[in-house]
């Protein structure tokens, strides 16, 4: 190998080390400002000494709850404040069984598993579509838009710049906003994507999309899931469509109930930790 290929290489490599180290931080960011508010809120609730002391609170009911920190800090942020005289941050609280899912046949979603959940989802629904690629978001409480989880098939230049999507400019925001499944026959020509996210999906090599709504029992849309086509897609069948709506309304189903659930208990185990820290002690209840 030539020394100026060899360089070439090194250029390469360094220039994609860099670009991940943006990714990397970019959504860092788009985290930081949910964690520190929690933070502040947990510091004065709990009487916790410092910041540092907050973290480890919010980290500690992540891991042992199996329930991601954002999730977490946004259900924190979004829930009224437990009655401090109250051992239990929701005592009156009515538990449900989770709802079924007739499209996970492998039975692959264990109890309060959402990362199986949400893998299942999109797969579901690439085989419905015929398509490769695909990702899967979830309504985002505290930004408002949607949060993508789950993704394959899409490079990083696309699941960075579509890491949190607003109301408008994309096909999942239109099927987030009308709570309907959206078809895009061709990326290149739809007039429902701005022109930076539209290069962007090109880029990505597809060509078409189609989005499903995940939608709760009271219609509110919880998510999306979208799948992308390196080909044009001239419209999906009826029974295609029926599949899809089935996955979209009991993903969104069990969704709602994860929240409900799991979420919930959560909030209580960190809750009996922040009331059993040695910061309280001197504090009246």
């Amino acid at each position: 190998m030539s020394e100026s290929r060899s360089r070439e290489q090194g250029e390469d490599s360094e220039l994609e080390r860099l670009r991940a180290e943006v990714r990397h931080l970019r959504a860092r960011m788009r985290t930081h400002p949910l964690i520190s508010e929690t933070q502040g809120m947990l510091r004065e609730r709990y009487a916790l000494p410092d910041a540092e002391s907050a973290f480890a609170l919010l980290r500690r009911t992540s891991q042992q709850c199996n329930v991601k920190m954002h999730t977490l800090a946004s259900a924190l942020t979004a829930s009224p404040a437990p009655d401090a005289r109250e051992p239990l941050w929701f005592p009156r609280r009515v538990r449900h069984t989770p709802p079924p899912l007739t499209f996970d046949r492998a039975g692959r979603v264990g109890h309060g598993d959402r990362g199986a959940l949400l893998g299942a989802v999109l797969s579901q629904t690439l085989a419905v579509v015929d398509a490769d690629m695909g990702n899967v978001q979830t309504a985002d409480r505290t930004r408002r838009g949607l949060r993508m989880e789950r993704h394959t098939g899409l490079g990083p230049e696309f699941t960075e710049y579509f890491g949190h999507v607003g109301e408008e400019g994309t096909s999942c925001a239109l099927a987030a906003r009308d709570v309907t499944q959206v078809t895009v026959q061709e990326v290149e020509t739809d007039p429902v994507f701005t022109e930076p996210a539209r290069e962007v999906i090109l880029r990505a090599g597809s060509r078409a999309c189609h989005s499903v709504p995940l939608t709760g029992a009271s219609g509110v849309c919880v998510g999306v899931v979208s799948a992308h086509l390196d080909r044009p897609l001239r419209g999906l069948a009826r029974a295609q469509s029926k599949a899809l709506d089935v996955i979209g309304g009991e993903a969104g189903a069990w969704l709602a109930w994860y929240d409900r659930t799991v979420v919930l208990d959560a909030l209580e185990h960190l809750h009996a930790l922040g009331r059993a820290h040695p910061g309280r002690r001197g504090r009246r209840s």
